[in-house]
């Protein structure tokens, strides 16, 4: 094609279920694509296949779109030249290409019904050979009247194409077939609609998944017959699941995009990470920001193979913006993930408790496990358990009365400190030399003592925040459980 058009990209779903990774990398590649030529970017919804449509489904798509900062320049709630952005407001447009086939000898009524059609599957089957509907097709198909399903006329032949990812492909004539392209209905079939929606809103580039891939010779043979130009192919991988050996599923963990975002992942690391679901710059750098991803996007840079998904990765990634933020910023993003609890201190006090967790925080929703022991005192039950717990291989060398010992020693201590961190630093380090002790046993005990919990943010700042009163209480209620 003639690589002077101006570059249109299109996401086209149906409004069937929740957008998963794999749709929302299909829209961010065509998206990227559109940004970095100066192009336009195509939202539209194909809805005609009634039977599996949801409810709503289309507004969760737009709100996907939105919250991960997709903008797209045309689709159903933003005019263009090109619309409707609906399929099912545009079958007028339909029936006329489908005419246009008629008329031409390259479509028939299809005469038969549906147990007809199975009865010549299964004798197929038993003779151990493919079905192909155009092996059935009647010599003198009865004049279409809108009632029976209208079937485009096959013209079997071998074919060589260039795919924008895959590269060369061919196949031959034998998986030519005929395919319905208007239902009794009245409503087209995905096979005859898309390739009309792109050639009327002039789409130069189709972005989609690997399962179309086996009914691309039949989409050429389409466009042959409605004598138009087909745009650039570009095939995407699968996404694999964690194992790497299957298509991603939802058993797999895959989820709506939306819930990715309800549980705290940031919009641009979850962009970022579905943009490295197959592609690269070639480069060893794993976090771009968007205007790099636009800059450095490419056709030829995305892989042919599958592309499997980590969850890890994804909250890896998650974790090192989370670290790169600004505190103002983060709390704005977070104080609502805080515990209930948190409602009862001040915003001067939440942000500090957001700003010691910023190191170890991976997601939001991660913070009320985390931050839960700054608004609420632990359990009495968790702390003694934490103490004898078998796994904890410092203070199991430890008896009772030795870490009650410890923690008396530290209330001496603390006592007589400021609570500013360098004074608590400068105290306890002092303490470990006089008891010698080893950090990994006095500061586990104070930690499971004023926490409830194994780990913690770090010590100096954990104690600096809970505050002197807060933090001497819960040492001394530590010590009445060990007597």
């Amino acid at each position: 094609m003639n690589s002077a058009k101006v570059v249109r990209t299109r996401f086209a779903p149906s409004p069937t279920g929740f957008l998963h990774v794999g749709g929302i990398r299909t829209a961010l590649y065509a998206w990227l694509l559109a940004r970095q030529n100066d192009g336009k970017f195509i939202l539209r919804i194909e809805d005609t296949d009634k039977a599996r449509e949801v409810a709503n489904s289309d507004q969760h798509i737009i709100d996907s779109l939105n919250a991960l900062g997709l903008n797209y320049d045309e689709g159903p709630d933003i005019s263009g030249d090109y619309g409707p952005y609906r399929q099912s407001e545009r079958i007028d447009i339909y029936k006329r290409w489908a005419k246009k086939l008629l008329d031409s000898g390259r479509a028939y009524a299809d005469p038969y019904s549906p147990a007809e059609v199975q009865k010549f599957r299964e004798t197929a089957q038993k003779n151990k050979q493919p079905f192909l509907y155009r092996n059935h097709r009647p010599n003198n198909p009865p004049e279409w009247d809108g009632s029976q399903p209208l079937r485009f006329k096959s013209e079997p032949k071998g074919y060589t194409w260039s795919d924008a990812v895959m590269g060369n492909l061919s196949t031959g004539p034998e998986v030519i077939d005929d395919f319905i392209i208007l239902k009794s209905d009245g409503y087209p079939t995905y096979n005859f609609a898309h390739i009309v929606d792109d050639y009327e809103m002039k789409i130069s580039h189709i972005i989609r998944g690997q399962e179309f891939l086996a009914s691309t010779p039949n989409y050429l043979n389409m466009y042959e017959a409605l004598g138009i130009e087909r745009p650039i192919l570009a095939t995407m991988p699968h996404i694999l699941g964690p194992t790497g050996n299957k298509k991603l599923s939802k058993r797999d963990g895959a989820k709506d995009v939306l819930d990715y975002l309800a549980d705290g992942i940031l919009p641009t690391t979850l962009v970022n990470f579905i943009a490295s679901l197959g592609w690269n710059d070639g480069s060893e750098q794993e976090v771009f920001s968007v205007p790099e991803l636009i800059e450095k996007f490419s056709l030829d840079r995305v892989q042919k193979s599958g592309a499997r998904f980590d969850e890890k990765r994804l909250t890896w990634m998650n974790g090192v913006e989370i670290r790169s933020m600004d505190i103002d910023k983060l709390y704005e993003l977070t104080k609502d993930y805080l515990p209930e609890e948190s409602n009862n201190y001040d915003n001067e006090y939440n942000k500090a408790v957001v700003k010691i967790t910023q190191e170890r925080l991976k997601y939001f929703k991660e913070l009320p496990e985390l931050t839960q022991f700054f608004f609420k005192e632990p359990q009495s039950k968790e702390v003694l358990n934490l103490f004898q717990d078998p796994k904890n291989k410092q203070l199991k060398k430890l008896d009772r009365k030795q870490i009650n010992d410890l923690l008396h020693a530290t209330i001496n201590t603390l006592e007589k400190s400021s609570f500013d961190k360098a004074d608590l630093e400068s105290k306890l380090n002092q303490l470990l030399v006089d008891k010698q002790s080893k950090p990994g046993i006095l500061f586990s005990i104070i930690r499971i003592a004023v926490s409830g919990a194994p780990a913690s943010p770090q010590l100096f700042d954990t104690l600096q925040v809970l505050g002197k009163d807060k933090s001497m209480e819960r040492l001394r209620k530590a010590t009445e459980l060990l007597n």
